[in-house]
């Protein structure tokens, strides 16, 4: 994941504090080339609801540019950057990147995971992908 791509999803997660921020990740099989915030359906400091009408704009994007939706991002207003349970029940696509956002403490913490089948492997952000369906396992 690139600097900007790492500074645009903090700036819009402190942006929506105290409620919790959510966008999509583009890509391809390279990795997160781009971010799409998305507004907050739920405007919940505890879920996030990606709104469908934004969704559907990235993956528009997406399109547009011979890429797709690889991923999502949210912040944990009060808890770690690590998928809880929720998260983990409602990853939709174990080929995606899940980052996790931390503002619980003055200085915010960003992890991204992989998430297959209900397990959940944390990634090292920058690292290449070994395989073009996305994280693996």
């Amino acid at each position: 994941m690139q600097t900007l791509t790492r500074d645009i999803i903090l700036a819009h997660c402190t942006q929506e504090y105290p409620l919790e921020a959510c966008g999509l990740l583009i890509g391809d099989e390279r990795g997160v080339q781009q971010v799409f915030p998305a507004r907050n359906e739920a405007r919940s400091a505890r879920v996030f609801v990606a709104d469908p009408h934004d969704v559907l704009l990235a993956r528009e994007s997406a399109t547009a540019q011979g890429l797709k939706v690889v991923g999502v991002y949210h912040s944990h207003t009060n808890s770690e950057a690590y998928p809880s349970p929720t998260d983990v029940a409602q990853a939709p696509d174990p080929s995606w990147y899940y980052v996790v956002v931390s503002l619980a403490r003055p200085l915010a913490e960003l992890r991204c995971f992989a998430i297959k089948e209900g397990q959940v492997k944390e990634l090292r952000i920058g690292e290449p992908v070994t395989s073009p369906s996305g994280p693996e396992s």
